[in-house]
C-alpha cells in the first residue's frame, strides 16, 4: 500500500489530497463549507454553470442555500430532485436525471454537483460518467456514510434486481466538500449507520484507530459542540485512509478490495430486505462485519476476543451485531443470502472472494472459504 499517497493538512477545514496524477483532487472537511461552495467549486469549473442532483429530504434543507451561494458567485445552477432512499438508485431514476440534464442543455463543460448521501452521490456520479460520454462532477455529501466513504474514490453506479451496484463506472470527482455542520440535521439512526464505515477503516488496517474509536466513538456520535472535534477526527482519518488506498489501487485490482470488509454479507442482506428503509446500508455493513469476523474465528484465523471487541463496540454505539431474521419473503435463510452473494462483483471463475481478518486491523482477501463453514456462520446468526 502506498502510505504516502494522501497528504493530510490538520486544520479546520482539513484538506485530504487523493493523489491520482492529473486527476488529483482534494477533500475539504470542516464546518460551514456549504456557505463557501461557490468560491471553492469555482476553482475547478470549466464554465460558470453547474447542475445539482439532490433528493427530497436534502432539498428542503440545503438546495436553496447552495443555489443562492452559486448565484452569488456568478454560477448558474439548475437542479433535479429525486425521491430519497435506495430505490432511486435504478435505471428509471438514472433516465430521469439524464433527461433533466439534457433538457437543461448541459454541455461537456457543465459541472454536475451531487448534494446528498450515498444514493445521490452514486446516481449523480454515474450520470456524470455517461452524460455526453463523460462530464466532471463534485461531491457535496450530506451524510456521515457519504462523507467517509462513498463520496471518495470514484465508485458510481446503480442497483438492479440482481444485486447492489452491479451497473456503474469508476469516475473520480473533481472536488469533495464534507461540511460537518450538515450532520447536525441528520437523523441519529443514519448518523450511527454511517459510523459503520468509520469503524471499518480501523478494523481493516489501523488497530490504533480502532482503539481510539473504542474510547471516543460513542462521544463522537453524541451530538453538540463537544462531539464536533471527535467526529471531525473520524471523518478526516477515514478519508485519509481511503485516499491512500484509492491512490494505490484505483480500479480495485488489489488492496482496494479490502474496503469491502462486511460488504459481501451486507449487500446480500440489503438485496434480501429489498433496499427499503428497514435496513440501512451502514446497518447491513455492521452486521456484515460481525459475520466476517465470526467466519474468520470459525476458520481459526481470528482470536475470539477480537470478535467480542467488535460486537461490544458496535453494541455500545447502537449498531446491529446480527442480521435481520425476516424480510419481505419471510424468514431469511442461509441459502437466500448465499444466492445473493453469487451475484457479487468480486466473483471470479465462479468463486466468491471474501474479506476476512486475522485480527483487528489485519484484514485480507481469500477465496478459500468452505461452503459448510459459511452456512454454519449464517445459520448461527439467523437462528441463534
Amino acid at each position: 500500500m502506498n502510505t504516502g499517497a494522501a497528504r493530510l493538512v490538520v486544520a479546520d477545514p482539513a484538506v485530504v489530497t487523493v493523489a491520482l496524477g492529473s486527476r488529483t483532487y482534494h477533500i475539504h472537511v470542516g464546518r460551514g463549507l456549504l456557505a463557501q461552495a461557490g468560491e471553492l467549486c469555482a476553482t475547478v469549473l470549466k464554465q460558470r454553470r453547474v447542475f445539482i442532483v439532490t433528493d427530497s429530504k436534502v432539498a428542503p434543507l440545503y438546495l436553496g442555500a447552495l443555489s443562492a451561494n452559486f448565484a452569488a458567485a456568478g454560477i448558474r445552477a439548475d437542479h433535479i430532485v429525486v425521491p430519497a432512499g435506495e430505490t432511486s438508485k435504478d435505471f428509471a431514476h438514472l433516465q430521469q436525471v439524464l433527461d433533466a440534464m439534457l433538457s437543461a442543455k448541459c454541455e461537456r463543460g457543465t459541472m454536475i454537483v451531487a448534494l446528498g448521501g450515498g444514493v445521490v452521490g452514486d446516481l449523480a456520479g454515474f450520470a456524470a460518467a455517461v452524460l455526453l460520454r463523460g462530464v466532471e462532477f463534485i461531491q457535496i455529501p450530506t451524510t456521515l456514510l457519504a462523507q467517509v466513504d462513498s463520496s471518495v474514490g470514484g465508485k458510481t453506479g446503480i442497483n438492479t434486481p440482481a444485486g447492489k451496484n452491479l451497473v456503474g463506472a469508476f469516475h473520480q470527482p473533481r472536488l469533495v466538500l464534507a461540511d460537518t455542520a450538515v450532520l447536525d440535521t441528520l437523523p441519529r439512526r443514519e448518523l450511527v449507520a454511517g459510523y459503520a464505515e468509520v469503524a471499518k477503516y480501523g478494523l481493516l488496517g489501523d488497530p490504533g484507530f480502532w482503539s481510539w474509536l473504542e474510547a471516543n466513538g460513542a462521544p463522537a456520535l453524541s451530538g453538540g459542540d463537544s462531539a464536533h472535534a471527535a467526529l471531525r477526527h473520524c471523518i478526516v482519518t477515514s478519508c485519509a485512509a481511503k485516499a491512500r488506498i484509492v491512490a494505490a489501487d484505483e480500479k480495485e485490482n488489489g488492496a482496494r478490495a479490502l474496503l469491502n470488509l462486511g460488504h459481501t454479507f451486507g449487500h446480500a442482506l440489503e438485496a434480501e430486505m429489498g433496499y427499503g428503509g428497514d435496513l440501512l446500508h451502514g446497518e447491513a455493513v455492521a452486521a456484515g462485519i460481525v459475520l466476517a469476523f465470526e467466519l474468520s474465528a470459525r476458520l481459526g484465523l481470528c482470536p475470539s476476543q477480537d470478535v467480542a471487541r467488535v460486537r461490544a463496540h458496535f453494541t455500545a454505539v447502537g449498531l446491529p451485531v446480527a442480521p435481520p431474521r425476516r424480510g419481505p419473503r419471510g424468514a431469511i435463510t442461509p441459502a437466500m443470502l448465499i444466492q445473493h452473494m453469487t451475484q457479487d462483483k468480486k466473483m471470479k471463475d465462479g468463486t466468491l472472494t471474501f474479506v476476512l481478518a486475522r485480527g483487528i486491523g489485519k484484514a485480507f482477501l481469500t477465496d478459500e472459504v468452505p461452503r459448510a463453514q459459511l452456512e454454519a456462520v449464517l445459520t448461527a446468526a439467523l437462528t441463534g
